[in-house]
């Protein structure tokens, strides 16, 4: 039997050596075309860049490591990418039309309830061996292996155990794949989720593969979900092969970086660009790999006045890869276009404060990166080291203003922004993952205007709130800003080209395109603790999540696809943090920027706050808004400020003028003589407090004899 539980980088060994040995004549083969070769999409880097300073010995890999990462075997036919369409897939038979062959695809997940026409693999209506699951890769293709999974449920346990590879030119004819002079006979599954990878013992070509279950879990049925190995055979009756090959124009490195390569990507974008890039950590994980953050702007290491910070956050979950890979062809490409000139990146370089984190969480990644993107499965990597998802680890701040609003007599006085650390989540014992405070030191660090947070295995853009109220599994539960985060969902999937694609097939069991491809994740399923919250109750930050592709972890050769999916999306959302309004909060006669100034927008329940040089911006639609800023010792000031449609946002200034006894305050801290001036304003001051008193005491006294008259006469 051939070995189930070889991991990929040895599957490129073992089919590679096989290859060698395979003459035209000797190999299993049903076609003797030529296999088209496959040369890594990736750009190099020079030897000098060996990764961050402090780590450059650590960095330094054995040539020969480096020369079997960089072989490439064949990739996956698309199963799982939704590459291979459902009318290429057929069946012997099946149970049902939710367990149909366009089912039994690697990785897909199931609805909750069993019995609908989403369920989670491909099932035989027989339980015998003359069962198959069919695939057409309508180009000749050379196989080399196929990689198994049983059937995702919550209710039933049902997997392949042993199977047998057939092949053909026609869906004819067929050859089973031979192992010396017997029939091979494959190693399946031992349970429902865990991948399986079996290698064909000599790789052939032909169009058709079947999947022939032989044996199955003794208490279940014949049930699998798969993926199939091979490599695009050159054919020279097909005139338009070259137009098949997808990829992109932009000259970036397009495969998955560990640990190590991440780094000495990052350092090659500053070396290249060292003008407009930066590369700091804000922490380290549980398993102490930095959490690196790379900044661009005209003005690196300074936050400039009037300037929004933006930031992408990538890898929440380890094993949903495909975000980590975009934001660093994001570094890539914004150095290489501003160093063209190419006026939109130099306009959004000089304009923003461009924060890129690839990776929150690191030590999942390196789980999931060992087994490689087919065989990590639909979990691997996703937690931290500790077991936790960092997803739910922020602190729910959205019951405590919830929960102070309708216990307060006046709901409009509770805070509705800022909303501080319960004193729970900081106690020595809390459940906190390294990565999760280290985020959180970053957000009140950093003044952050807008954000992203890129997650796998969808497609669809969700914004808050995450959390229901009364822990509902399903409801909207909007924010005051629903309609601009409502915006800022659309931007980003009316450009994606594949969620913008109405003929698009669904990844699961979910349609999105009903809410046209965004949805509130209260809507969708309430997160406790989720990082958009937070960053929208505790900072001033508005932030979404974009669930990026169907496969969490996209196989190398896909990725210059995935970069065009994405790249118009990743801009123009960048581009959403000059909407609005921005200004500076002053004193009126020192000057001086107030920082912690409240900005209130009529209408809109949710405030924000001036950063510490006293800038601050307000992300609003189109429109006509009345804004009252006050501070701590100032009287407050209104201002009606017009939002057009531009994509450039509406200078507010406001200049504060403080109160008397602020002034009063600062004038005996100093020791100083105090101005006639405040003197007479504190007098009148003083008068008027007198006044407004007297008056209230008369008006209940006269209350008081109205009522006691009414007593008598009654």
């Amino acid at each position: 039997m051939l070995s189930a539980s070889v991991k990929w980088t040895e599957a490129v060994t073992v089919v590679e050596q096989s290859r060698d040995g395979v003459t035209p004549t000797a190999a299993t083969k049903l076609n003797s075309s030529t296999v088209k070769e496959k040369q890594p999409n990736s750009t190099d880097v020079s030897e000098g860049n060996k990764g961050m300073n402090e780590e450059e010995e650590e960095d330094r890999e054995d040539p020969k490591t480096k020369d079997e990462k960089a072989e490439l075997d064949c990739p996956p036919l698309g199963l799982e990418s939704l590459g291979v369409d459902d009318s290429q897939i057929r069946a012997s038979s099946h149970q049902r039309t939710g367990l149909g062959p366009h089912r039994g695809r690697l990785n897909i997940q199931s609805g909750i309830e069993d019995g609908d026409q989403y369920d989670g693999a491909w099932c035989a209506e027989f339980k015998d061996q003359h069962q198959w699951l069919e695939v057409d890769a309508i180009h000749l293709i050379l196989f080399t292996g196929v990689i198994l999974q049983g059937r995702n449920s919550i209710w039933s346990w049902d997997w392949v155990e042993t199977y047998k590879v057939q092949l053909s030119n026609d869906s004819v004819d067929w050859q089973t794949c031979m192992n010396g002079t017997e029939e091979a006979i494959f190693k399946g599954n031992q349970n429902p989720e865990t991948p399986v990878l079996g290698l064909l013992p000599v790789p052939t070509v032909a169009r058709f593969i079947r999947i022939n279950p032989q044996t199955w879990y003794s208490n279940g049925t014949i049930c699998l979900r798969a993926e199939v190995l091979g490599c695009r055979v050159h054919d020279p009756t097909d005139l338009y092969f070259d137009q098949h090959e997808r990829g992109s124009r932009d000259n970036l490195d397009f495969r998955h970086h560990d640990y190590k390569e991440m780094r000495k990507l990052m350092k090659s974008v500053t070396e290249e660009c060292p003008d407009i890039t930066r590369i700091y950590t804000i922490g380290k994980s549980y398993m102490g790999l930095k959490l690196y953050v790379m900044e661009i702007s005209d003005n690196p290491g300074k936050h400039e006045l009037g300037e929004p910070e933006f930031r992408y956050v990538a890898g929440m979950h380890g094993n949903e890869a495909l975000g980590r890979e975009l934001v660093l062809n994001l570094m890539q490409y914004l150095c290489k276009e501003y160093k063209k000139g190419t006026q939109r990146v130099v306009r959004l370089v000089t304009e923003t404060r461009i924060h890129l984190l690839p990776s929150m969480n690191p030590d999942g990644y390196e789980v999931a990166y060992e087994k490689g993107s087919e065989l990590a499965g639909w979990a691997e990597g996703r937690y931290s080291f500790e077991g936790i998802d960092l997803n739910h680890n922020f602190p729910d701040l959205n019951n405590i203003m919830w929960d102070a609003q309708e216990s307060a007599a006046d709901a409009t006085k509770v805070s509705n922004h800022y909303i501080p650390i319960p004193e729970y989540y900081t106690q020595e014992d809390a459940m906190v993952a390294p990565e999760t405070r280290a985020i959180i030191s970053w957000m009140q660090d950093i003044p952050f205007v807008l954000s992203a947070n890129l997650h796998g295995g969808e497609l669809v853009v969700t914004y808050p709130f995450d959390c229901t109220r009364d822990w509902a599994p399903q409801e909207d539960t909007p924010t005051a800003d629903d309609a601009f985060f409502r915006w800022l969902a659309t931007v980003y999937a009316s450009t994606h080209l594949v969620l913008a694609n109405p003929d698009r097939r669904i990844c699961h069991y979910e349609d999105f395109q009903m809410h046209n491809n965004i949805i509130n994740g209260g809507a969708w399923h309430t997160v406790p603790g989720s990082m958009n919250d937070f960053s929208y109750l505790h900072t001033n930050c508005f932030e979404v999540t974009v669930e990026l592709s169907c496969d969490k972890f996209p196989h190398a050769n896909e990725l210059p696809v995935e970069w065009e999916n994405n790249k118009e999306s990743l801009l123009v959302y960048m581009e959403q943090v000059h909407r609005g309004i921005k200004g500076v909060i002053r004193d009126k006669i020192t000057k001086q920027g107030i920082a912690n100034a409240v900005i209130k927008v009529e209408d809109h329940d949710h405030d924000i706050r001036s950063a510490n040089g006293g800038d601050y911006w307000r992300l609003l639609n189109p429109g006509e808004y009345k804004v009252v800023v006050w501070a701590e010792g100032y009287f407050p000031s209104m201002r009606r400020c017009h939002v057009g449609m531009e994509p450039h946002p509406t200078i507010c200034d406001f200049t504060l003028t403080k109160t008397p006894i602020q002034r009063l305050k600062e004038i005996r801290a100093k020791g100083e003589k105090i101005p006639k001036d405040l003197q007479l304003r504190l007098r009148a001051l003083r008068m008027r407090k007198l006044r407004a008193s007297t008056k209230a005491i008369n008006r209940r006294r006269e209350s008081q004899q109205l009522q006691m008259r009414r007593a008598r006469s009654s």
